[in-house]
């Protein structure tokens, strides 16, 4: 699996402290070893982000990816809290 970091995400990532930085690290480490691993609750997205899909850093934390190829390639676009990913 090879993994681009959106500049929206790098952006975003950056705005994060420090403890929530290293949550979303072990997340995406958890995910490059099993994309499917419940505590990640990996998830397609519908309405105006059809096409891209979610997995859980914390309860309310989320990164927004779009997967290609069986998930040969996948692109880190958005990483914060529900407000801010999904645009609410």
């Amino acid at each position: 699996m090879k993994i681009d970091y959106h500049k929206s995400f790098q952006k975003a990532f950056k705005r994060l402290d420090r403890k929530l930085q290293n949550k979303v690290i072990e997340r995406i480490r958890l995910f490059q070893s099993d994309v499917n691993y419940p505590l990640l609750k990996n998830h397609a997205l519908i309405g105006s982000m059809k096409g891209k899909r979610a997995i859980s850093v914390t309860g309310n934390v989320r990164i927004i990816f779009e997967e290609y190829e069986d998930y040969t390639l996948v692109v880190m676009l958005d990483v914060g809290g529900h407000s801010q990913v999904y645009g609410m």
